[in-house]
Formats: C-alpha cells, structure tokens, sequence
C-alpha cells in the first residue's frame, strides 16, 4: 500500500499528527493508499512558508515573464506526465480513464494559457484633474491563497485555481478532499521537476474540521478558491468572512436541460445521457433536470430509455466502460436514499433505482435511474442528488419552460435543444444560469468563464478576467508642483 506524505516548503514531509487514513479504490471497494491526516500545526507551516516565498526570495523578486516560463515548464511536464496522473485518479476517483485522461492531457492548456498572460497586465496612467498630480495603476498578487477542491475532479479543478494563482504571483496552499487527494499529492512531483521555489506551491491533506478551518483563518491566507457542496461552501465563506478575505464558491447545481418539440431529437438524447450520466452524474453542471416539449415527451423517453440501457458499467480503467462507481460510500448511500425518496413523492422510476447488480468487484456502483412524472416542486427535482440519476418534467410553452428552469434555489448550468435561433438567443437570456449551452452539453474552456447565479456560487472561474480575481489594483500619486497648499484641507 502506498504511503503518501504532505508536500509542505519543497520537502515531503510527516503529518504533524503522525496518523495517516486510508483511501479506497470506489471500483474495488478496497483501500489502496495512506493520506497524510494533517492538522493545524501542518497548515500553519504550509501557509507560513507560502507567506516567506510570497514575502521574499527567489519568487518575490522573479518578474511575471519567469513566472509565465515557470507555468509553460509545468504545462509542458503535465503533457509528458497525462497518463500517470490519470491513473492515479481513476484509482482513486472512479471516474472512466477515457473522462480523467481527457482532463490530463487539457490540463497543460491552463498553465499554458496563464503562463502567457503572466506579463501582459497592464496598469493605467490616469488623467486625473488635479493641477500638478500625476496618478498611475499596477496590479499586485494578494499573496497566500488557499485552494480547496473536491472529490470529483480534483486534479482539473486545482488547475482551474493555481494556473491563474500563481501567474498573479500569489502563493499557495493546496487542501485536496479526503478522498480523493493521492492525485494532487503526485502532482506535486511535477512542481518540484519544474523548478518552482519552496513554498510557492504546497499541500496538505485531511479532514476539514481538523485543518480545512485552519487554513480558511489564518491570518496570512489573504483568499480562498473554493469548489464543492454548499454546506461545505457556506462554512468556508462564514470563516472567510470573519476575517475579510474575498472568496470564490463554485457549489452544486440542478441545472435544467430543455429539450424543445423542434430539437433534433436523436442529438438531444444524446445531450440529456452526457448530461446525467457521464461521469456517474457527478458534476457540479450535471443536467439533472431534463424539461420535455409534451409533444416530444414520449419520443424523447422512448429513445432516452434505450440510449440508457446500453451503457456499459464495470472497471473504469477499461475503455469501453461507460458508467463508472460512484466515488465515495457516503455518496453511494445518498444517491441510494434520494431514489427512494423520489418514488416516495410520486415519480415513475423507469429505468435502473437500484444498485448495480452482477458486477465482478464489491465497487459502489448505481444503475443510470431515469424518473418520469416528475413535478418540479419533488426534492428529486430541488435537491443535487449528485449521481446518475436523471428527472424528466413535461412543460407546454416557452413561458413555462422558463418558469420551470429557473424555479430552482441553483443557477449552474443549463441546456437548450432547438433549432430556432431566436428561441435559442432568446432562451440563453432568460435562463438564470452561469453557462448555457445550446445543442451542446458539458464543454468548457480554460479560456471562457464559468461559475454560477445563486446559491451555485460566487465569482467565475477561467477566462482572462480571473486573473484579475488573484490580483489587487494599488493607485500611485506623485506631487509634481514644488509647494504643497494648505495641509488642512484635503488635495
């Protein structure tokens, strides 16, 4: 069994506690790995040496073009590394290797991107209306930053995070989710191979309450980047605030997926599938909600039943695989409970609503659930399940398909299925959502933002503007005229 340790100042190191927990293979149901169970002791010497890298030495003094050569190194190392890393998280994660490959060898892309706009924020010479002053704008790093990710796709969403962090000149420290934080660890391995100085980058793994807080308050942790369930969301922008640190929250959703009676039905089943069934429904954007035009309704279940009921499940490092375990037994049990609270409320369970039977390992594994009848005030309808579990609701016109989509405490993601251009304009304008894809599901981009309306978040992720989230705008005035006028009274 592999034995991981934190990677805290460039050296791996012990946990303070000297205790490490296991983490378990979701296919196999069997512990693989010991994670380091770090405390507050480990998150105060991870974010003091993130504070000294920030503060002094090889890092504070690098100019942002070293930087962007330092993240082009690493982006580089990521592409020779994609297959490793995706093995590693597959093992952990449970996703299918075809899904976590894919985000491996993407990754580089975000390094790449931000390493190249390392050098190229500009400040501004203000002409400002003030005889004899002159008034010029730079961008300065905040300074320690802490990233707290998930289980899902932990590797992809620290990339979302540190790319833009480090680029700004900030400094970091990494809290991967309990269970999934072998991946991140290996990471770290790359960091050290691209010459990034001690400090700069730095994890520590273990459970929220025990170091998770610590680092969220200490006093030299001037943001927190944040993906995950929004309770977890909440606590984390509750102890941010104590201490007035801005906050980026990327929570849940129960995003809606419009299938209109003009839609090209074959490609929009496809669409609802990728939407709820890839990575075993556990995605932040899943569209959990499938809205169906009543004159499609019954095509649209007909052909989305048997889409459904050809998916293949079983060992995820297999390519033809489909439908992988869900990651954690806690979540296996929750997806199991919203089943039986959804036929509770009324829904029609067409298809699966049991866990998977026949499989060859003791892996946590739900059959893909489809629930017709569904009304959009049932908890299955309101609440993130967070697996393969997928709501279809009936609506008649435009007006209420809009009603029905944003009828929802989230605003994640959407998806609109017709082959109108003014319905598809009209319909990406009134959906209260961060993203909305037509004829299309699940794409994203280093390049384009995302993040959500409500309670699915605060603050975006990618694009160029993040960069600006881990930076701070500093005004500078200098006093041409050679006598200063009345001091009391101000300039």
């Amino acid at each position: 069994m592999q034995k991981y340790q934190a990677w805290i100042d460039g050296q791996w190191v012990d946990p303070a506690s000297g205790e490490w927990f296991e983490t378990e293979n979701p296919y196999t149901a069997e512990a693989w790995a010991l994670i380091p169970r770090c405390n507050a002791e480990d998150a105060d010497r991870a974010v003091q040496a993130a504070y000294n890298a920030y503060d002094k030495g090889p890092w504070a003094d690098m100019t942002a073009t070293g930087r962007g050569a330092l993240l082009r190194k690493l982006g580089d190392l990521l592409s020779e590394n994609a297959e490793w890393l995706a093995d590693i998280e597959v093992r952990d994660n449970g996703k299918l290797k075809a899904e976590m490959y894919g985000q491996t060898q993407y990754m580089p892309q975000w390094f790449y991107y931000f390493g190249g706009l390392a050098d190229k924020i500009e400040g501004a010479v203000i002409p400002v209306d003030k005889p004899g002053m002159f008034n010029f704008t730079h961008h300065e790093p905040l300074g320690v930053v802490t990233i707290i990710t998930p289980w899902n796709s932990p590797l992809l969403l620290t990339t979302w995070k540190l790319a833009p962090a480090l680029a700004a000149g900030n400094t970091v420290v990494i809290k991967p989710s309990e269970f999934t934080s072998a991946s991140v660890l290996a990471f770290m391995t790359l960091v050290e191979r691209a010459g990034f100085p001690k400090g700069v980058v730095n994890v520590v793994t273990g459970f929220g309450h025990e170091v998770g807080s610590a680092l969220v308050e200490h006093p030299k942790v001037a943001r927190v980047a944040f993906t995950g369930g929004e309770p977890g969301g909440i606590k984390v922008y509750e102890a941010a605030a104590r201490g007035l640190k801005p906050v980026s929250l990327e929570l849940g959703g129960k995003s809606p997926n419009i299938i209109f009676e003009d839609a090209d039905i074959d490609n929009a089943v496809k669409g609802a599938v990728s939407g709820i069934f890839a990575a075993t429904g556990q995605t932040c954007l899943a569209g959990s909600r499938l809205l169906v035009h009543e004159s499609v309704h019954d095509e649209v279940v007909e052909k989305l039943l048997a889409l459904a009921k050809t998916a293949k499940m079983g060992d995820p490092m297999q390519p033809g695989t489909q439908v992988g375990p869900v990651t954690t037994r806690p979540q296996f049990e929750k997806i199991l409970s919203y089943i039986e609270i959804a036929k509770a409320d009324g829904a029609h369970c067409a298809l699966g609503g049991q866990p998977a039977a026949n499989q060859s390992t003791a892996g946590w594994f739900v059959e893909p659930t489809i629930f017709t009848g569904v009304t959009n005030n049932m908890r299955i309808a309101q609440e993130e399940v967070f697996g393969p579990v997928l709501s279809i609701i009936k609506f008649k016109t435009d007006e209420e398909a809009v009603a029905l989509a944003n009828d929802t405490l989230y605003g994640l993601a959407a998806g609109v299925w017709t082959q109108n251009i003014g319905r598809a304009l009209n319909m990406s304008k009134r959906i209260r959502a961060g993203t909305v894809w037509v004829n299309a599901y699940r794409v994203v981009s280093y390049m384009s933002p995302f993040g959500g309306f409500k309670r699915s978040g605060i603050g975006r992720e990618n694009g160029q503007a993040m960069i600006y989230e881990y930076l701070q705008t500093k005004s500078v005035w200098i006093n041409t005229n050679k006598d200063i006028a009345n001091p009391f009274v101000m300039g």
